[in-house]
């Protein structure tokens, strides 16, 4: 009896990821109704239940389902050595096992994983209707020359500010209908091996908690905070959380996020010229303000606690993890930030971007 209504949930389970699957892509009503009548409220919920918690729940859990994935793998060994002396409560067992992956699965994609199959930022906002090219060289020097004029007001800020500010950035510029402590943003409880593997912060799809490594560095803070709401906000696609992070830091009346937003995306600009005229790009950087060179000598000291094999490791699963997910340039889709961007500056120098709403996909 009980194998069989294991069966009947691994069906019915599987059935439902089938059809997500199926009906998901390509399907932008579908979609659209997802993270209206979906996503939104149930992100909001997740905010109120969980926002005021300064704890990351999401870390809690991951480091339970560790202790779990442990433990059913051995006694899936044990079982596999006992299979012909117990056959049915064996069976049961990894019937149980799978029907956990698959509702795994299924709460994923309905709890975030959906977000995947948005249309872009840059249709939304009627980027890809300008035919600019990318002048990697003009780029460079807009955002060098903003860097010099910040850095004598910038001055860095605790995550409570930032989480605050950011809160307010998407409330005032956005049409985001994420609620309240549904955007949100916590130090994670992995911060030591998230430093070694060259990672800033991540959204826990599970919770719909945003963890950031409190200590990065304060420059970093505002732009990565930013990104992370885009993700609770309801945008998946990396490049897309940078592009919102970006716009956000632009259109904030706040100086640390001004600064924040130009030296991220400057990184970005940079280092593309640099494949293409490393000179000029030298020279660009040559002309950068103290503090700024500071800013990105830091930066380098920080990237060589990253420079080891766990680090490539865990960029070449999450590459494959993003190509899983829609998004087939996968770790370099974080790059696309950089056409983005200056499309969306073209933009505003013809429009303006004064007492805009930047709209959701």
């Amino acid at each position: 009896m009980q194998v069989k209504r294991a069966l009947l949930k691994f069906s019915v389970l599987l059935l439902s990821a089938v059809l997500l699957a199926f009906l998901l892509p390509e399907n932008d009503r579908l979609i659209a109704f997802y993270g209206h009548w979906f996503y939104e409220p149930f992100q909001s919920l997740r905010g109120v239940l969980l926002g005021y918690i300064q704890l990351s729940v999401g870390d809690v859990i991951y480091v339970a389902g560790g202790a779990g994935i442990l433990y059913t793998l051995a006694r899936l060994v044990r079982n596999i050595l006992n299979f012909r002396t117990e056959k049915v409560r064996h069976l049961l067992s990894l019937l149980n096992a799978l029907n956990v992956v698959v509702f795994v699965y299924v709460f994923f994609i309905l709890g975030w994983g959906a977000n995947y199959y948005k249309s872009t930022l840059r249709a939304t906002w009627q980027l890809k209707e300008y035919n600019d090219t990318l002048q990697l060289n003009e780029f460079d020097s807009i955002l060098v020359m903003r860097l010099n004029q910040l850095s004598v007001k910038y001055k860095p800020l605790s995550l409570e500010q930032i989480n605050t500010i950011s809160r307010a950035n998407y409330l005032m510029y956005t049409d985001a209908k994420v609620q309240g402590r549904g955007l949100e943003i916590k130090p994670t409880l992995f911060a030591f091996f998230m430093k070694r593997l060259s990672i800033d912060g991540y959204y826990n799809p599970f919770t719909g908690e945003g963890q950031v490594v409190k200590d990065i560095p304060g420059f970093m803070l505002p732009f990565v905070v930013s990104h992370e709401m885009a993700h609770q906000a309801g945008i998946a696609a990396e490049g897309d959380a940078n592009l919102m992070a970006y716009a956000l830091g632009e259109l904030s009346h706040n100086v640390s996020f001004n600064y924040s937003a130009d030296l991220n995306i400057w990184m970005y600009v940079n280092a593309r010229l640099f494949r293409r005229d490393s000179m000029t790009a030298k020279k660009w950087e040559a002309q950068l303000n103290k503090l700024t060179q500071a800013h990105i000598d830091t930066l380098d000291e920080i990237r060589k606690l990253s420079d080891n094999d766990a680090s490539k490791i865990s960029g070449e699963m999450y590459d494959s993890y993003l190509k899983m997910q829609q998004q087939k340039d996968g770790i370099r889709s974080y790059g696309s930030v950089t056409v983005n961007a200056w499309l969306l500056e073209k933009k505003w120098q013809r429009e303006g971007p004064k007492g805009i709403k930047l709209k959701m996909p």
